[in-house]
């Protein structure tokens, strides 16, 4: 029988051949299984009754069988329908509800919006449950608070002072009413090893806590009090034990609002602004431990490991905060009782947490540019928020002029954010902010980039940031004992520059434990040091030191140092244990995207090798280094940093009804450098005379700026600001001016800048020497009387590391203290480095600059280069390739190197000349020779080559007939310091006593005084009749007491320590007849004194 159509006939898209058989008539072996098993499910269903109808059972029996299951399965279906509910419900409440309304027949899913108004699916939950406990709870932490107050803070604090011995806790009542949590939410998805919640606590409660001191009759307390805020509460971290939560840690993310009912002799807090002072001093209480940055961490489990990082986290990242200006402020400044309408003063007070700056203040100006920088520490994004409040200033209490606040979500999202923010109350006023979000990176592949974008930014009052450190300070090991031989309390102290924090006092123990966490700003952690402190909590004893170059973190995995440091100073096994954690600031933004320096044409890329081939193939070896343009341009600015007149007294008692002085000192910034002067006690004219050198280059924009400040014990006072463009310095190449200060009333500051350009000239050494031994101030560093210039070009044929696989260079390069490192080239034997590095050299005659590659550490060859090779070389440079040490015979480093002299035109000393009585025939037979000999730290010996022979014994031309001898002295008056300096270099052909050379030494005495204020002496010259001093001698006193001073000078025989010296002879000079501004050395014969002691 032939199939019907519907089986044979092919469909409208027939089968491919390839898929022609086929079994039951076309039907799939899948589908055949398929229709098999329906089937035998059907005759099963049919079993129970054939079973039923074989065992002769009637149909009642099979009827209430398949009512049971009908029955089961229906209840099975259910409570399946029943979990997927509530699955559903727990998983997203909202799209339940929109499904099971659109069930009751409204036939479409319906949105919040299309629900009811009493529906909501608020994110805040109420914890009625929570509050119920707190209530049932409260009394017993009642009890706890009263036996703790009685107990541990009473005796603490009649223990703290005499006058606090009869202290007392009258009464302790914590009220009926409880603590409230308003409402609860819990952050999810966010770190799988924390649950974070969010509290909004609310307590009006009717707390009641007297004290009394019954020895003064004095009562005060508090009755009733109000504190509201969201409390963040995180529970971390979560460990696989019980108690499940290692840790909580608690922290208002805003400040809290507290107000507090006083009562007694407290009273007088609620006077209006006494009573805001007294809240703002208690919620500062608080917030320096509960508001953030700060945390308080309540550890769950014994020895927790995190603890310090869980108190001082890592940050989420770094908020720099543009504070540029205002429009359209409110006038609050009126007269004649509002008649006339003045302006206002403005000033911002930017605040996140309890991390709070306040701008400068603009007088008369409703439209006030700040162009200020502050940076912040972020933690919670989204929670923390910038708050901007703006006031005018006025003497009794500040005017409020509007706030903004801005949650610092947005500025994570957008990355840079400027805009015009309009004040809340403030009318139409407005202001402009720029906010940047500086992500904190792990590695230095962006460091480079960021200093450089950082010079182009004018940051005041403080230079931008590079990066941040995090300092976990964990515990010492056996610290040295006290004189006494009792334990120290030891603290640390921590500083970077200027910055220093301080550690707890640990009490009685030479293995202190102390736990904490510190942070600091770095402007470039490739120069800076961190200085560490151990001491006693006197602060008066040294327990151990120990510096540390933060250059160390730059090459150290993830910027981490987690180890032990030995302390120096110290007992020999006194260490302590820190982890240091570095992180740079990287603003991802296009502008930030500098280009780099091109290489010179025919330079090498340092990340490829030459080839390897014939001659031919090889680029030509170049013989002399290569720089760009800009290399040796560079110039040194002295600055010259004399006094101050009229400054603001800061220091007021009394509340400013005695007036006080101030202690001044100045912060001087320029080129990314800064100084900070001494302070000076007590006065509003002080004098510093301190010299500063930096070098610059001739970049657009810079400044040198003078900040000046009243050193107090919390935070110093500004006393006023100026600053001088350098490219007016660097054009009329000296600038003396008294400049007015900025920003306050009155006060003005005396300042020199004196740009030396570098002279290629070795004959002008000895004048440059001895003029900076003139003008060298005491407080100042040794000055500088070269600049040196290094350009290190490329090494080759470097050694192979281990396995044949090239190394991965660098250089680290120093003269003295100073030290640079170049830029690694990864895996080459021929690195080719490009690039500069700049020394200010004190004395180039004795100095040495060293230099080594390295390849992770280890040092593939070295090289010492003394300076005075370059004093004699040709123009003061010498470029060429250099033969390494300790290493092969062919491993080379072409550099390029060059000094110059920096010859001061404007110090006050007039060019050095023979003085009258010397021959200047000497000095033409020398010619253009350049043996220079200038004494170093009183040591007498010199380099060979380089050794100035001043005119004494060697000088035959120049000797007189004087039988005693001869003495070499300066006699020069410094305008700027305001002293007499007298310099005693050498003597000569002095007068023998007896059969050996005298023991010489030179005393002085500035007549008509002859007490010890107005006496000074040598050191002692064993065994010699030319002696060489070049000691330096200085007198405060005015220029024309100077010029009526005499001053006798006494060459004597140190016999010995017993007994006077033997006179030699003596020179008397009346400085009246001197010219005090020449500044030259001069010759002077000894005249016999029968009659000198």
């Amino acid at each position: 029988m032939e199939p019907g159509p519907e089986r044979g006939a092919p469909g409208p898209d027939p089968l491919p051949a390839s898929s022609a058989p086929r079994g039951f008539g076309g039907i799939g072996s899948a589908e055949a299984l398929a229709a098999l098993g329906a089937i035998g499910r059907r005759l099963l269903w049919l079993l129970p009754v054939y079973l039923a109808g074989r065992a002769g059972l009637s149909l009642g029996f099979v009827v209430a069988g398949v009512a049971l299951y009908m029955g089961w399965r229906g209840r099975r279906l259910g409570k399946e329908r029943s979990l997927r509910a509530a699955g559903l419900l727990l998983g997203d409440e909202e799209a339940a509800v929109s499904t099971t309304a659109s069930s009751l027949g409204l036939g479409r899913s319906l949105g919040q919006s299309d629900l009811p108004a009493w529906v909501s699916f608020p994110e805040v939950e109420k914890a009625e449950w929570l509050n119920k406990i707190l209530a049932q709870a409260w009394p017993f932490f009642g009890q706890y608070m009263e036996k703790l107050l009685v107990e541990n803070i009473a005796p603490s604090i009649r223990a703290s002072n005499t006058h606090l011995q009869t202290f007392t806790f009258a009464k302790v009542d914590m009220g009926e009413k409880p603590l409230k949590v308003v409402g609860v939410k819990v952050h999810t998805g966010l770190n799988k090893k924390q649950i974070l919640l969010d509290l909004n606590i609310s307590y009006v409660g009717d707390v009641q806590i007297d004290v009394e001191v019954k020895k003064f009759f004095c009562k005060a307390g508090v009755k009733g009090m109000q504190l509201h805020g969201m409390l963040r509460v995180i529970l971390e971290p979560l460990i696989g034990d019980v108690p499940i939560v290692g840790a909580l840690t608690m922290f208002f993310i805003r400040r809290p609002t507290l107000d507090i009912n006083w009562t007694g002799m407290t009273n007088l807090l609620d006077i209006p602004g006494l009573s805001s002072l007294s809240d703002t001093m208690i919620m500062d209480s608080i917030a320096s431990f509960l508001v953030l940055p700060n945390r308080l961490l309540i550890p769950l489990v014994p020895d927790l490991q995190e603890a310090a990082e869980l108190r001082c986290p890592i940050p989420r990242g770094i908020v720099r905060v543009h504070l540029i200006e205002a429009k359209d402020l409110q006038s609050k400044d009126k007269y004649i009782k509002g008649m006339i309408e003045g302006k206002s003063d403005p000033y911002a007070v930017v605040r996140v947490g309890t991390q709070v700056f306040t701008s400068k203040v603009i007088d008369e100006n409703l439209n006030p540019k700040w162009n200020e920088v502050y940076e912040f520490i972020v933690h919670e994004v989204p929670g923390q928020e910038l708050e901007v409040e703006l006031f005018d200033k006025d003497p009794d209490q500040d005017d409020f002029l509007g706030r903004m606040k801005l949650d610092f979500g947005e500025v994570f999202k957008a990355h840079v954010l400027e805009e015009w923010f309009p004040l809340q109350d403030g009318g139409r006023a407005r202001i402009h902010l720029r906010l940047e979000w500086h992500t904190l990176m792990s590695d230095t592949s962006k460091l480079d980039q960021v200093l450089q974008w950082n010079k182009t930014i004018s940051s005041k009052p403080e230079p931008p940031s590079a990066a941040i450190l995090v300092i976990y300070l964990d515990k010492a090991q056996e610290l040295p004992l006290k004189k006494s031989s009792k334990e120290p309390n030891p603290m640390v102290q921590l500083s970077i520059q200027d910055v220093t924090r301080e550690s707890r006092v640990v009490y009685s123990t030479v293995s202190p434990v102390w736990d904490d966490a510190f942070r600091f700003f770095l402007q470039d952690p490739t120069t800076e040091d961190i200085d560490i402190q151990v001491k006693d909590d006197n602060r008066q004893t040294t327990l151990g030191s120990l510096t540390i170059r933060l250059s160390r973190l730059l090459s150290a995995d993830d910027l981490t140092l987690d180890q032990w440091f030995q302390l120096e100073n110290s007992g020999p096994n006194s260490r302590i244990y820190m982890k240091l954690v570095m992180r740079i600031l990287y603003l991802d933004a296009p502008e930030v995207c500098l280009n780099p320096r091109p290489c010179s044409p025919g330079q090498l890329n340092g990340t490829e090798s030459t080839h390897v081939g014939s001659s031919v193939d090889q680029p030509p070896r170049p013989t002399k280094a290569c720089p760009d343009a800009q290399f040796g341009t560079e110039s040194v600015i002295r600055i010259h940093l004399l006094e101050a007149e009229n400054l603001i007294a800061k220091d007021n008692f009394m509340g400013g009804m005695i007036k006080g002085k101030s202690d001044p000192y100045v912060k001087v910034r320029l080129g990314g450098q800064k100084f900070r002067s001494r302070v000076i006690k007590e006065e509003l004219n002080p004098r510093w005379s301190e010299i500063y050198e930096v070098i610059v280059n001739n970049v657009p924009g810079q400044e040198v700026e003078f900040d000046l400040y009243d050193k107090d014990v919390d935070k110093d006072d500004f006393l006023g600001r100026c600053k001088i463009p350098l490219r007016r310095v660097l054009s009329t190449k000296f600038v003396d001016e008294w400049l007015p200060l900025e920003d306050v009333k009155s006060g003005r500051l005396h300042v020199k800048l004196e740009c030396l350009p570098p002279t290629p000239s070795a004959a002008e050494l000895e004048q440059v020497l001895m003029v900076n031994s003139l003008i060298q101030t005491p407080k100042s560093e040794e000055l500088s009387s070269a600049l040196l210039s290094v350009f290190l070009d490329r090494a080759t044929d470097l050694p192979m590391r281990k396995g044949s696989k090239p190394p991965s260079p660098y250089v680290s390069i120093s003269v003295r203290g100073a030290s640079f490192k170049t830029k690694v080239s990864p895996q080459t034997a021929e690195p080719v480095w490009d690039e500069a590095f700049s020394f200010l050299i004190k004395r180039p005659h004795v100095e040495t600059l060293e230099l080594q590659v390295k390849d992770d550490g280890h040092v593939l060859g070295t090289l010492l280069l003394p300076l005075s090779q370059l004093l004699v070389a040709e123009g003061l440079v010498l470029d060429r390739w250099f033969q390494l040490n300790n290493s092969g015979p062919a491993i080379q480093l072409l550099m390029r190197v060059q000094l110059g002299l920096l010859i001061s035109q404007h110090s006050g000393v007039e060019a050095l000349h023979a003085a009258p009585g010397e021959d200047n025939e000497e000095s033409s037979q020398k010619g253009s020779e350049t043996e220079l000999y200038i004494r170093e730290d009183g040591d007498s010996g010199s380099t060979p080559e380089l050794r100035q022979r001043l005119p004494h014994a060697s000088s035959n031309s120049e000797l007189s007939d004087s039988p005693l001898g001869q003495l070499r002295l300066t006699a020069w008056y410094n305008m700027d310091t305001r002293k007499l300096i007298v310099i005693i270099h050498a003597c000569r052909n002095l007068k023998s006593g007896g059969k050996d050379a005298p023991d010489a030494y030179v005393s002085l005495i500035l007549l008509p005084d002859k007490s010890r204020v107005t006496k000074r002496k040598t050191t002692v010259r064993k065994k010699t009749q030319n002696p060489e001093f070049n000691e330096k001698f200085e007198w405060d006193l005015p220029v024309d007491e100077a010029q009526r001073r005499k001053l006798e000078i006494y060459v004597k025989n140190s016999i010995s320590f017993m007994t006077r010296g033997e006179p030699i002879g003596k020179v008397h000079i009346d400085l009246s007849q001197k010219d005090l501004s020449q500044g030259a050395a001069q010759w002077y014969d000894l005249k016999d004194d029968k009659n000198s002691s």
